[in-house]
Parts: C-alpha cells; structure tokens; sequence
C-alpha cells in the first residue's frame, strides 16, 4: 500500500472531515484567569500577557502556582521565536505564508459570476511580479530565486480570477502568491485547464469559494521506507519547491436554487509534474480528510453534515482543453536580476 492509499484508508469514507478548528488560524480559547507565580520568592510576575502562538491573540501561558523551581514559559518575556504565519487579505483572495518554505501555506479565493467577468481596460500583461516587502528580507522569495530556476512562477490565486479590477490582478502577481511549478505539462497546460474548470462552475453556482496550497509528500523508496524529498531553488537555496498541490472547493448557492444552503465540496491532490491533459480530473480527486492530514489544516469544521454535497456528482468533473496564453519563464535581460543579487541580505 502507497502512502495515499494508506492516507486515504485513514479517512471517514465520506471524504468530509468533522474535526473542530478554523483554516489554519489554530490557537486555544484564552483562558478566563491565569496563574501569577512568585520567582525565585522575590517579585511576582504576571503570565497573563505571556503569548504561546505568536500567530493568533487567543492564546496565553497559565504557569501553575505550585511550580517555584523552573519556569519555562518565561522566555517568551524576550519575545517569540515562532513559528509565525504572515497572513494578509488582498481583494481577491486571503494569503497565509509559510516562512520556512517561502511558500504560501495556503491562499482562499472567492469567485462569482460577476468577479471572472472580462472588466475593460483589466490585462494581466499590465501586471509585473513583485516581491512582498512586508515579508522580512531573511524569509521573503525573491525575483532573483526563480532566474534560470527551470520552474515558473505558480499562481495559487490565478491573475484570472481577478478580473473586475486591474489592482486586484497586479495582487495576484506577489511572490508570496507564487510557488515554483513545472511549467510545461502543468502549470503552463493541465493546471492551466483545471483553474479553467473552477472558473467554469460559477456557469452553475453563484458563489465559489477555493482553497490552493503546496504540499511537500513522501514517497516509496526502494528499501521499502518513506521519505519526504523535495528540490529547493534560489541564491542561497531558500524556496521549496513542493512536490503537489491541492485545491479544496466549495460551490455555494446554485443558480437554480439560490436559496439553499446546500454547499458543493471537492478535493483535488494533483502533482507537480508533466500531466498529460487527457488524464482524468477525477482520478486526482481525494477526501478532504486527506488534505488535512498531509497540511496540517482543517477545514469546513462549522459546516453541518446534512449541508454537504459531493462536488464531483453535482457537476461533471472534466477539465476542458483550451489554448492559454502560456506563461513566460521572465524577462531573457538578467541584468535587473544580478543588481537584486548585489544587493546585501539583511
């Protein structure tokens, strides 16, 4: 049995998880009253405002009274070390970015009818890639990482998807939306026609939500083990380069009842590698337990059972084969690349 296979076997069979929790924010309720602890029996110190996980607000230290001989927790006094998730909200979508991998964790996007509609004077070739410069320059993916990296700048939010607005289309174009695709065979073809099929359900629903977001995998070696491997690219090597991604989709209110709050899921694990485009989409479709246990996230927690359709019998999950204007790898003249290389790392 594969690794996937035995994820999958993992599931519930219904391919919906009902564990609590909320997209990745994490964290624990506050607790009402927390511990004040007498150090070393000179001053008390308050724990109160002592924070566990640097990325949500909800989480506090109880130290309890009774310990007097070590106090772990009161490191944090000098600041946390992490882990921390930049998560930012843009007009089309949500970013979570993952430092470590110079990746998005994850990216929510949100399409209707209307927001994929041609707007005038919105062209993706008025927009340029851009790094984040609210990201620190030690964690931040830089333009100079991807030149002459073989891999191209993967949209998880596609520039498609934000077509009402020209400065929604240039947030596309941040690297902390990027991560590195093949680009032949996937990001430039089958991936290409996949976001097409997401697109193509606002023909039916009034409202689609997406989640997309690397993973980084295992897989079977010949002496039987398991191991993650993964390429990392850039100067120094710094940008994982994930081995699949994932889409989590949620089609809400269907045109031909609006008023239901019957929600459409489905779940896609597709490698990051040359597809065939008559490979079948439903052959990368997958429980959403299995998402979760391969991400670490959860999601649809709050979503009733009864609420849940299975995406795949709604509609028909079949990519369709259109000509795209592929994706570049950049500009050929490396000069403005070897001035960013110049530049000192802070």
């Amino acid at each position: 049995m594969g690794w996937l296979d035995s994820l999958l076997s993992a599931t519930n069979g219904s391919g919906v998880n009902t564990a609590s929790g909320f997209l990745g924010f994490g964290g624990k309720k506050k607790p009402e009253t927390a511990s004040v602890v007498d150090s070393s029996d000179s001053s008390s110190v308050d724990t109160s405002g002592l924070s566990v996980a640097p990325s949500t607000s909800e989480t506090s230290v109880t130290i309890d009274s009774s310990s007097r001989l070590v106090q772990p927790a009161l490191f944090f006094k000098y600041g946390h070390p992490g882990p921390h998730t930049d998560v930012e909200f843009r007009q089309e979508y949500v970013m979570a970015y993952d430092r470590r991998m110079r990746n998005p964790a994850y990216v929510v996007e949100h399409i209707t009818p209307q927001s994929i509609s041609r707007t005038e004077g919105v062209d993706r070739k008025k927009s340029t890639f851009t790094e984040n410069e609210s990201i620190p320059m030690k964690f931040r993916a830089r333009l100079a990482d991807y030149f002459r990296s073989g891999y191209d700048r993967g949209h998880m939010a596609p520039a498609a998807n934000a077509r009402f607005s020209q400065s929604a289309m240039d947030e596309t174009f941040y690297l902390t939306n990027m991560a590195p695709q093949v680009g032949e065979g996937f990001n430039r073809d089958y991936w290409a026609h996949f976001e097409d099929f997401c697109r193509r359900l606002t023909q039916k629903y009034n409202s689609v939500r997406i989640v997309t977001g690397p993973l980084y995998l295992p897989k079977k070696y010949p002496d039987g083990k398991f191991r993650v491997t993964y390429e990392v690219i850039g100067n120094p090597p710094n940008i994982a380069v994930p081995t699949h991604f994932y889409k989590l989709i949620v089609a809400e209110s269907p045109i031909s009842n609006p008023q239901t709050k019957d929600t459409a899921i489905g779940a896609f694990l597709i490698p990051n590698e040359p597809i065939p485009n008559t490979a079948d989409l439903k052959g990368f479709y997958v429980p959403i337990d299995a998402i979760e246990r391969a991400s670490g996230l959860e999601f649809l927690s709050d979503l009733p059972e009864k609420q849940r359709k299975d995406l795949c019998r709604e509609v028909e999950c079949k990519i369709i084969v259109r000509e795209f204007t592929k994706a570049l790898p950049g500009p050929r003249d490396p000069l403005p690349y070897l001035l960013l290389d110049s530049e000192p790392r802070k």
